[in-house]
């Protein structure tokens, strides 16, 4: 069987700065007209009580919102948080009002290694609804169907090689026959840790100074686009 490919999304697939400039500031901009919709929905108010009950009790939807948006802000990883913005950027999604970016090279590249029958997987911190959300709505169009597996952190922090694993234990590989494609170098040592094989993306219009050097790539392979990668 041909090596698994699993990637990550922001930074790799897409740009960082559509996930900080559209689909951040949409979800907070669109908060307080979703919680005041669809608050009384069970689906979406047992993540308006968590966050309630982790902060002293708050009794007002309108103080769950703020805090919702200072998490935001802050950009916080919180369960509750992922989940309404998953909830509102499908929203967004059905009604046209944004489609997500991926970089020009990687819609040729996935449908190449899809055709020579590499298998395709992501591994976001964003939820799983929320990255199939994102690749059935890109501005290439639809490209879930590419995909045989979707992980989030619910295997574990991006960080932790445990996770990689459990990725592979999921996907019934050895490690050694999965290809980590992340931007994030501390990613790429827990996957390294775990027996997989890595490359760093460094995308010039994510980070302008190019990572040159074991220092900068800890000493994973680099690319600068998914067509340098040869798995």
């Amino acid at each position: 069987m041909k090596t698994t490919i699993l990637t990550d999304i922001e930074g790799t697939t897409s740009s960082i700065s559509f996930v900080k400039d559209v689909l951040f500031p949409y979800a907070r901009r669109e908060l307080p007209r979703f919680v005041r919709d669809r608050g009384h929905e069970p689906e979406v108010r047992q993540w308006l009580d968590m966050v309630a009950a982790e902060n002293g009790g708050l009794c007002q939807d309108g103080m769950i919102v703020e805090t919702l948006q200072g998490m935001i802000d802050q950009d916080r990883k919180h369960t509750a948080l992922k989940a309404l913005q998953g909830m509102i950027w499908q929203d967004g999604y059905h009604a046209a009002d944004f489609t997500a970016h991926v970089y020009p090279d990687v819609l040729p590249r996935l449908q190449a290694w899809h055709g020579a029958g590499h298998p395709l997987a992501v591994y976001s911190s964003g939820s799983v609804p929320a990255q199939k959300l994102l690749f059935a709505h890109t501005d290439a169009g639809d490209l879930l169907p590419l995909f045989d597996g979707f992980f989030d952190t619910e295997v574990g922090h991006k960080r932790d090689a445990g996770s990689y694993r459990e990725i592979a234990r999921r996907l019934d590989r050895d490690a050694g026959d999965i290809l980590f494609l992340s931007d994030v170098a501390e990613e790429l040592d827990a996957a390294r840790e775990a027996g997989m094989r890595t490359v760093l993306l460094d995308r010039l219009e994510d980070y302008p100074q190019p990572r040159i050097g074991d220092d900068a790539t800890h000493g994973h392979a680099r690319a600068e686009s998914f067509a340098d990668i040869e798995p």
